[in-house]
C-alpha cells in the first residue's frame, strides 16, 4: 500500500504534532501526498474514471481546508502553501 502507517506518522510529525492529526496543516499535507500519488496513477491509467473522480473530490477537500486556514490565520496559510509548493 502506498500510504503506510510510517508515512502518515512522518507527515503528521513534519506538519504538526504526532498526536494532533486533525490539524489543518497536517490534513492538507496528507491530502497533497495522496493527490500526487493519484496524479501519477492517472498518468499511467488515463481511463480510470473512478480514480479521477476521487482526485477531484480530494482536491476540493484540500481547497476547502486551505480556504478555512486562509480565513482564520493567513500566516499559517502562506507558510503551508510555500512549504508544500501548492499553487494559489
Amino acid at each position: 500500500m502506498y500510504l503506510t502507517k510510517e508515512i502518515k506518522e512522518e507527515i503528521f510529525a513534519k506538519h504538526g504534532e504526532k498526536t494532533n492529526t486533525g490539524k489543518a496543516e497536517a490534513q492538507i499535507a496528507l491530502f497533497t501526498f495522496r493527490i500526487s500519488h493519484l496524479t501519477e496513477h492517472l498518468k499511467k491509467n488515463r481511463h480510470d474514471y473512478n480514480t479521477e473522480r476521487s482526485l477531484v473530490l480530494l482536491v476540493g477537500k484540500r481547497r476547502s481546508l486551505l480556504d478555512y486556514l486562509k480565513k482564520k490565520e493567513i500566516n499559517r496559510y502562506r507558510e503551508i502553501i510555500k512549504e508544500l509548493g501548492i499553487r494559489k
